[in-house]
């Protein structure tokens, strides 16, 4: 067991900051009760489980397992180190600017793990989250190790991308998972070193994403620019990138914006003034609460996810 705490120089929700990776409310990965946080990751020194507290302004983090120290090592990042919202206005939209004054620890997690990240995109694509969270559980409780330490019971870590070339076909299928998704799967499985090194710059230091990033990543057959933005949002910390293609969000940005339902090209329109940190403004918005009403006129929306 490892155990540090970490001051942030800026406010940090852990709600805000590490919801976007909870794969549902029963995700085996992520936890969450009276004590605080419970992660566990697969980390490139061996399996981990990562329990993080608020104490005071400050962060306990403790970890077990083999991967401790580096799940010890990447809570900064995780809370939103060199996530910098310093250069965001948005004072001149009235929902954004009380969005942002009512969630000043809403900040960008950066996993430093693309597999991780790009895998659970993948069964996301083209189906409900019912069944890609089913899926998720199914292939989780069948393939990832018990999660180290006291954490959770049913707390499992996610299989090395060596496990998950092993997984054979039919297991795919009594996942619900289809044959286009895991074949997928498999292609990224087998680079996923490749993956991992999207992390650095060229020339070196840390990446959070970009177009070099983004067409690296949809170089693979299957992994479209949804896939792409979803992996880097968690994996690099991207402040730019948006889920183009998302059933929802092309509705949701366009009524919290302008009272308006509008499509995946208009919803780029809208997001133009903060080029550069649209995803921090998608953020915003969800964090604003605000919500689409039940009816309204519908548009098609191309999907983006797999192309």
């Amino acid at each position: 067991m490892l155990e540090t705490l970490y001051s942030p120089a800026e406010p940090v929700s852990l709600s805000a900051t590490l919801g976007p990776l909870r794969r549902g409310r029963e995700d085996p990965t992520f936890r969450t009760d009276a004590t605080g946080v419970w992660l566990t990751m697969a980390t490139p020194l061996g399996s981990a489980t990562l329990h993080l507290a608020r104490r005071d302004g400050a962060f306990v983090a403790t970890a077990w397992g083999e991967g401790a120290e580096w799940a010890i090592s990447s809570v900064p990042d995780l809370l939103g180190r060199g996530d910098d919202w310093s250069g965001l206005d948005v004072s001149a939209h009235p929902l954004l600017a009380d969005a942002r004054h009512r969630n000043p620890g809403l900040r960008l997690t950066r996993t430093g793990r693309v597999f991780e990240m790009m895998l659970p995109a993948v069964l996301e694509q083209k189906v409900t989250g019912i069944e890609a969270r089913r899926a998720w559980r199914w292939m989780l409780a069948r393939h990832g190790e018990p999660a180290p330490g006291p954490a959770p019971a049913g707390m499992r870590v996610f299989p090395s991308a060596s496990v998950w070339r092993r997984v054979p076909s039919w297991e795919w299928h009594q996942a619900g998972v289809g044959p286009q998704r895991s074949a997928t799967i498999m292609r990224c499985s087998a680079v996923a070193e490749s993956l991992e090194r999207t992390l650095e710059r060229a020339g070196g230091g840390e990446s959070r994403g970009g177009p070099d990033v983004e067409r690296a990543l949809r170089s693979l057959p299957g992994v479209g620019v949804w896939t792409a933005a979803e992996t880097m949002q968690r994996a690099h910390g991207d402040p730019d990138a948006v889920s183009v293609g998302d059933f929802h969000l092309a509705r949701l940005v366009g009524y919290a914006l302008i009272g308006e339902i509008v499509d995946d090209e208009r919803m780029l329109e809208l997001l133009t003034p903060w080029a550069g940190q649209r995803q921090r403004v998608v953020r915003l918005i969800e964090a604003s609460g605000v919500s689409v009403p039940a009816r309204g006129p519908r548009i098609t929306v191309q999907d983006h996810r797999a192309i």
